[in-house]
């Protein structure tokens, strides 16, 4: 008899600060207020968006807002209960 092992998902947002140009766009969209502007700034000379670290749903309004192509990546990373 095999052990009967349940797997959630555990969302998490990625910000490549090299690639955030600032917008907000992220920030202003997200329904889980999980992502804010760091006072420091990229090479690009733009204060980028981070993530806070706790309570992404994994929704996606981040990555389908941002207009900077892989700038933002949604991971749903598997965790045993």
């Amino acid at each position: 008899m095999e052990a009967n092992v349940s797997t959630r998902t555990i969302p998490t947002v990625e910000v490549a600060k090299a690639l955030c140009k600032g917008c907000d766009y992220c920030v202003i969209t997200c329904p889980e207020e999980v992502l804010a502007f760091s006072e420091k700034i990229n090479k690009r000379g733009y204060r980028y968006a981070y993530y806070l670290g706790s309570d992404c749903t994994g929704c996606g309004i981040c990555f389908y807002n941002c207009p900077e192509p892989g700038a933002i990546t949604v991971y749903k990373k598997g965790a045993e209960n």
